[in-house]
């Protein structure tokens, strides 16, 4: 019998560039037809043949409390019952604006958009547009949505100009983009040496979760700020999946750190599209049509979306709830790591609050090579096996993983013997 999932791939490929709305989702590094899901509560999904899988992707993070939370679906469906958008300010936008100046206090003011993608570009065009500049620094590894002059990675140089990795975007758009490694001091002095005068920002994920997941070093965390104070240049964190994902006030409150400017999305969105981008206020006035620096969309703080995004953002604030959701996430972790080492299997797992990442590979990964560098065939194999098993990972060994509120002891120890299974199997 025919699998539905094999038949809408063949039938999405006929009308959709390679059977997908977004390129990961088409299992190109895993092999194999990706799942299509019709139906998702608390930690499961359930795909077109009717298969229930528990999630670790959780809608690649906004699902925070699970899927389909019952306020957050109450909260949209009253929400959807007065309009759908209106292209006119409402008060929800006030509350969320309110909400996320309250909880992450280097935002003083913030604008709400639809993506994260939307909010990194916008972030750095108003530090352009801020300090006069025109380059940037970034990491290779680090994701920050597909705007042209962010689709840059890292060559065998020190550190690489003008090396677009999408086609469609001119060399002369990334020619002011300048890349470094992750966790690496010595390239980004460098870089500020030779340019300092001319960076406007440097954008950094502070926990990275799209080359998997790799946590920054506090040297790193401190270069960044004295390079950027000593040369006037912005320093902005892009906690679209950090945000309310490792703690209330984000990766920046973990660590201590207070960027000029932040970009926010996924969980204040609570499965919906709403992103935002905020930081000092002095900066934020740059904006229209207060400034010269322009940013607008259609959709922006649409009234469903910020009502699923404000229910949401209600109940992670609930006592104790990032402290059970980091038991929760570290458990799996650990689990992880002793089934692989009862099976002989070179693996490490790593966790951060409602995050986290699994290697093949004998160290933890501090930048992007450390991931290219583990048995990526392994991870293939590993991830086949679990989705055998009713285990649905990301597949791709450059993903962070996720766990919502709603993966209780008995969802990570039936994961956790799923994975006992798969790693005993593994063909080494």
């Amino acid at each position: 019998m025919t699998s539905r999932n094999d038949s809408l791939f063949e039938r999405a490929q006929r009308s959709t560039p390679g059977g997908v709305n977004s390129p990961v989702r088409a299992f190109r590094q895993v092999g194999g037809t990706p799942r299509f899901f019709e139906r998702a509560e608390g930690p499961f999904l359930w795909d077109a043949d009717g298969v229930r899988y528990v999630d670790y992707i959780n809608s690649w993070g906004p699902a925070i409390l699970g899927h389909a939370d019952p306020t957050v679906v109450k909260a949209v469906q009253e929400a959807a019952s007065r309009g759908l958008s209106f292209g006119a300010p409402t008060e929800g936008e006030i509350e969320m604006a309110e909400a996320l100046c309250q909880l992450v206090p280097s935002i003083e003011q913030v604008r709400l958009v639809s993506s994260g993608t939307e909010a990194a570009m916008s972030a750095i065009r108003l530090a352009r547009g801020a300090t006069g500049r025109a380059k940037i620094v970034k990491f290779d590894g680090c994701y920050h949505g597909h705007a042209d002059s962010l689709l840059v990675k890292a060559g065998s140089g020190l550190l690489t100009f003008n090396n677009p990795s999408s086609a469609g975007v001119p060399p002369e758009i990334t020619q002011h983009t300048l890349v470094c490694d992750y966790n690496d001091c010595g390239q980004l002095g460098q870089a500020f040496e030779k340019h300092g005068k001319d960076i406007a920002c440097i954008i950094v994920e502070p926990v990275a979760g799209n080359m998997n997941l790799v946590k920054p070093s506090s040297e790193f965390l401190s270069a960044m700020q004295e390079l950027c104070a000593q040369h006037g240049a912005l320093l902005i964190f892009d906690e679209v999946m950090s945000g309310f994902r490792v703690g209330l006030s984000g990766a920046q409150g973990l660590y201590g750190v207070r960027p000029d400017l932040t970009v926010l999305g996924k969980v204040i969105g609570g499965g919906l599209p709403v992103a935002a981008f905020g930081g000092r206020k002095d900066l934020m006035q740059h904006l229209s049509p207060l400034g010269p620096v322009y940013q607008a969309g259609t959709l922006s703080g649409n009234p469903v979306a910020v009502a699923a995004g404000l229910a949401t953002l209600r109940a992670v604030q609930a006592p104790g709830f990032y402290d059970r959701l980091g038991a929760q996430t570290s458990k799996l972790a650990k689990g992880l790591e002793a089934a692989a080492r009862a099976a002989g299997i070179e693996f490490r797992a790593d966790a951060l609050g409602g995050m986290f990442g699994m290697y093949f590979s004998r160290e933890l990964p501090l930048r992007l090579a450390d991931v290219s560098g583990s048995r990526i065939d392994l991870f293939k194999s590993f991830f086949h096996r679990m989705l055998a098993a009713g285990v649905y990972l990301a597949p791709s060994a450059y993903e962070a993983g996720f766990v919502s509120a709603a993966h209780d002891d008995a969802i990570i120890e039936l994961t956790l013997q799923s994975a006992k299974e798969a790693f005993r199997d593994l063909d080494r």
